[in-house]
């Protein structure tokens, strides 16, 4: 793409810079990841671009750093070796979990290391860093200073053989020296560590305090920002800034730009955050325009709770420190945690659902989106259950959403009512009385969704929008829409299909951040373009909202389906398929996938069988070929809504020893019983 055709700020509009914290590669991303920065960020990027804002969506892996180190020690690689192989997994993830990133970077460029480096050097000619010598931990044996990682013993506090140099995971103490540990050894050959002398660079965050403290309260207030942002944030400056060292001891970061320096690196969390400009100017030589742009760009950046520091206080003020003109932080949104079936995610540890078993399990990225948004940790922890997660499809998207949309479709395109058409005495200017109530509610109910959006209250907005559909629902309940409606009384059949067909490509339109896949296909059902979301002078102009996008005339498309039913049994199976460690789940994936192979071969014979005694015909018929139509008999039920089509089991598959006909059994296209 040439630069002309970048995404870049316009003069006098609102300008929306978002960045999602960097992932970093030491694991494949789970759900807690997932929700609490990148799928966050991503729904609000999709708002403000389906507003009509210049949106630019920044994000990449962070790849610098010990845990690289320890991990690439762990699978017997390089560094760059163990990088390459992670930054592809994450952005396999994202991209089946349709992130809209404007670009996924990473931090070991040519780029990072020129900025971090200039900030450096800036803070430094400014009097804001200054060299201390300290003592770190070091090898004899492999003659290296040791970071807290490299470093393993027994916890002081509760006695555990494995705790790490920084903290314990069995009992979450932190450790302020890693030679506190009982027993130290060096994770690398098992030695003991001793203390040596080392040269190191301090960022002098006292002396910072009084800008920081300035900063945090004019944007706190002006940005609205989270309310455990501000807590922390807040904690932080009251206890008093210290320096803090922003120079490491390794040989995998950006070089340290001072002499004597050269077997030393910048710290991973003083170039992390650095990492969203350079990761930006690899996406445009003009990334000044974004990030050097204060008085036309706003920055919303999304994190979890944990890394509110380094956002909050750290990095505004090391572009504070340099004295350029920085874009800085306008809305910081921290979220809290998301749980895993009452017990915790881990991502170093490999404990809870990850990325790519969303993936195996059949189900389509919408409906995990639809089920995280709705379970964000916004102003507490959240838990992941599968049950929830099931009911959230069943219950919800399938029961409000899907029924609602596939109903009126078919509807329409009946030879018996309107043959695929908007009739032609629908007129959004002339509305039975009885509409008055239903659309001044569908107006609040969008006048809200916009205030939580703006807000970066996405959690309300998902459930606003569903509240939007199900207003929908009942404009047609409450008004008997059927056959005999359009015999009897066709001026108010008509009124009630024309507006809920405009208010279905509403939904198309709030309902876009989240389900982009499931607006996609609403469009294509009803032959639109995409439609931005209205804003609120445009509803406050038209005196609320009114069905006046699709005409009397407009001929839609077919109906398909929007979603489909997840048998209550896969909650039990999931459970204890994704319970596990990754060992564990290896372990259980490999037994499954003998055992689907056996049921796979069974199946061959069987339809070897079949095909012997019938004709192809009576084959297809035996086989289940289904073609996505509606079947008769009992194959398929209609209930209001969408059709049920049997499951072709012949499309299951084992790929990859990944046992896919058992996750793939029970998500099947089904009816779900109208409540």
């Amino acid at each position: 793409m040439a630069s002309k055709d970048k995404i870049l700020p316009k003069q006098g509009q609102r300008n929306v810079l978002i960045t999602s914290a960097l992932p970093y590669v030491n694991n494949v991303p789970h759900l807690g990841n997932i929700v609490g920065s990148v799928l966050s960020a991503d729904v609000f990027s999709r708002y403000n671009k389906a507003r009509g804002r210049p949106t630019l969506y920044v994000c990449g892996t962070d790849e610098y750093g010990t845990a690289t180190e320890t991990k690439a020690l762990e699978e017997k690689v390089t560094p760059e070796e163990l990088c390459r192989k992670y930054n592809r997994i994450h952005a396999d993830v994202y991209e089946w979990f349709e992130i809209g990133f404007d670009i996924f970077g990473r931090t070991p460029t040519r780029q990072h290391t020129e900025i971090s480096q200039d900030v450096f050097t800036k803070l430094y000619r400014n009097g804001f860093l200054e060299e201390k010598w300290t003592e770190q931990p070091y090898c004899e044996s492999h003659n290296r200073f040791l970071a807290d990682r490299f470093i393993e013993g027994t916890c002081p506090t509760c006695g555990y053989e494995d705790a790490r140099g920084d903290q314990c995971d069995k009992c979450g103490v932190l450790l302020d020296d890693p030679l506190d540990l009982i027993k130290p050894r060096c994770k690398v050959d098992g030695a003991t560590p001793v203390r040596r002398r080392t040269k190191h660079t301090f960022l002098l965050l006292g002396k910072l305090q009084p800008r920081i403290e300035e900063f945090t309260k004019l944007s706190t207030e002006k940005g609205a920002w989270s309310k455990n942002g501000r807590i922390i944030t807040e904690s932080w400056l009251k206890k008093g800034l210290k320096d803090r060292g922003i120079t490491r001891d390794l040989s995998w970061g950006v070089p340290v730009p001072l002499p004597e320096y050269e077997n030393k690196v910048l710290y991973v969390w003083f170039e992390a955050c650095i990492g969203y400009p350079s990761i930006t100017a690899n996406y445009t030589p003009e990334w000044k325009q974004w990030w050097h742009n204060p008085d036309e760009v706003k920055l919303y950046q999304f994190l979890g709770k944990d890394n509110v520091p380094f956002h909050s206080v750290i990095f505004p003020g090391c572009q504070m420190g340099s004295g350029d003109n920085w874009t800085m932080l306008h809305h910081l949104s921290a979220t809290e945690y998301l749980n895993y079936e009452n017990g915790k995610f881990s991502k170093s540890r490999g404990v809870g659902v990850f990325g790519n078993n969303a993936k195996d399990t059949g189900v389509p990225p919408d409906v995990w989106r639809y089920y995280l948004m709705k379970n964000r940790p916004e102003t507490g922890d959240t838990q992941f259950e599968w049950q929830a997660f099931i009911d959230g499809n069943n219950s919800e998207l399938l029961a409000k959403l899907g029924n609602f949309v596939n109903r009126i479709i078919k509807l329409v395109n009946s030879p018996k009512a309107y043959n695929g058409t908007i009739p032609d005495a629908f007129s959004a200017s002339n509305l039975p009385d009885t509409f008055t109530t239903p659309l001044s509610e569908i107006t609040d109910l969008l006048i809200q969704y916009l205030a939580e959006m703006e807000a970066v209250r996405l959690r309300s907005g998902i459930l606003l929008a569903m509240k939007i559909a199900e207003a929908g629902n009942g404009l047609i309940q409450s008004h008997r829409l059927d056959n005999a409606l359009i015999a009897n009384h066709p001026n108010l059949a008509a009124a009630v299909t024309g507006t809920v067909l405009n208010l279905i490509y509403l939904c198309s339109a709030v309902f876009e951040p989240y389900l982009p896949a499931t607006c996609a296909s609403i469009r294509e059902q009803l032959a639109v373009p995409f439609l931005q979301i209205p804003s609120e002078e445009e509803i406050a102009g038209a005196g609320g909202w009114k069905p006046t996008y699709l005409k009397a005339g407009h001929r839609i498309g077919k109906a398909s389906y929007l979603f489909t039913k997840i048998d209550d049994s896969k909650a039990g199976y999931w459970r204890e398929m994704y319970g596990g460690n990754q060992e564990e789940r290896r372990k259980k994936e490999e037994e499954a996938a003998k055992i689907a192979a056996k049921k796979a071969a069974s199946k061959a014979k069987a339809k070897e069988k079949k095909a012997a005694k019938k004709d192809g015909a009576g084959k297809k018929e035996a086989d289940g070929d289904g073609d996505g139509k509606a079947v008769k008999g009992e194959e398929a039920a209609t209930v209001d809504g969408e059709v049920g089509a049997p499951r072709d089991e012949g499309e299951v598959r084992i790929e990859e020893g990944e046992a896919m006909n058992e996750v793939l059994d029970g998500v099947a296209q089904v009816t779900l019983p109208k409540s």
